[in-house]
């Protein structure tokens, strides 16, 4: 593997939406890396609560105070993206020991169609070791209060979302 790909780092998810955790990882990483890429996915199978565009602009929103992370939206296979972007590390959280074992499998999958790309797992803060996307949804679809959870723009956007669908 060439030095300068072990210097681009790909962060992948659908990110929808982007949560303070997802930020914690990303503010903890950008160092580690000369650039680092949050790969935001189409993954019309999961049904995301948020088109790609709107989680794409939220996710540049959130970090937009890393000057070397970039954010793009993908629809293709991983790897795909990977290679086009030229990434040497894959970038994943786990928050709990019941996240390994999905995570364990993707790795495993990754390092047979990407073997020149490492995956490299970080855990979140303990503060947002609890926080995942589907619970800021459902939390936010019922009323409730996630601005302890997400950005402010991403409160903005969820609250606008379930209005838009409430008519």
């Amino acid at each position: 593997m060439s030095s300068a790909r072990n210097r681009i780092a790909v962060y992948p998810g659908t990110f929808d939406p982007i949560t303070n955790g997802h930020i914690d990882l990303v503010d903890r990483a950008a160092p580690l890396f000369e650039r680092m890429i949050i790969g935001v996915a189409e993954s019309p199978g999961k049904g995301p609560a948020l088109p790609l565009k709107t989680r794409v602009e939220l996710a540049r929103k959130a970090v937009a105070h890393q000057p070397n992370v970039e954010v793009r939206g993908f629809d293709s296979l991983l790897a795909h993206f990977v290679a086009q972007v030229g990434g040497g590390v894959l970038l994943r959280g786990l928050r709990a020991v019941s996240d390994f074992e999905y995570e364990f499998q993707l790795a495993s999958m990754n390092r047979h169609l990407i073997p020149e790309v490492e995956t490299l797992f970080l855990t979140p803060a303990e503060q947002y070791g609890f926080i995942s996307s589907s619970l800021v949804r459902e939390i936010a679809r019922l009323g409730g209060d996630v601005s302890g959870f997400v950005p402010p723009a991403v409160v903005d956007a969820l609250q606008a979302e379930w209005q838009r669908n409430k008519h």
